[in-house]
C-alpha cells in the first residue's frame, strides 16, 4: 500500500461521508518529499483535524513511519475541506 493509499484509508475511516474524501499527492521540488493533500466534508473537518490537531497529527505520524519503513521520505500532509 503506498503513502496515498493510506492517508485515504485512514482519513475514510474517520469521517462520516467516505465518498467526498480526496486524497491527492503533489510533485515537490526536493526529491525527499511527498507532498499529500487530503480534502474532505466541511462537516467532517473537525473529525480529522481532531482537538488541537491531534488527530492529523497521529494521520501524519502513522504514515510518516511507513514512509520510514519503505523509502524514508518526509510527508507532509495538508488537510482541507471543499
Amino acid at each position: 500500500m503506498n503513502l496515498v493509499e493510506l492517508t485515504e484509508s485512514i482519513v475514510k475511516s474517520i469521517v462520516l461521508d467516505e465518498e467526498s474524501v480526496m486524497v491527492k499527492e503533489f510533485e515537490s521540488d526536493d526529491e525527499k518529499t511527498v507532498h499529500i493533500e487530503v480534502l474532505v466534508a466541511e462537516d467532517d473537518l473537525g473529525r480529522v483535524i481532531g482537538k488541537n490537531g491531534r488527530t492529523a497529527n497521529s494521520i501524519r505520524a502513522l504514515v510518516q513511519a511507513s514512509s520510514s519503513l519503505k523509502d524514508n521520505k518526509y510527508v507532509k500532509i495538508d488537510i482541507d475541506k471543499f
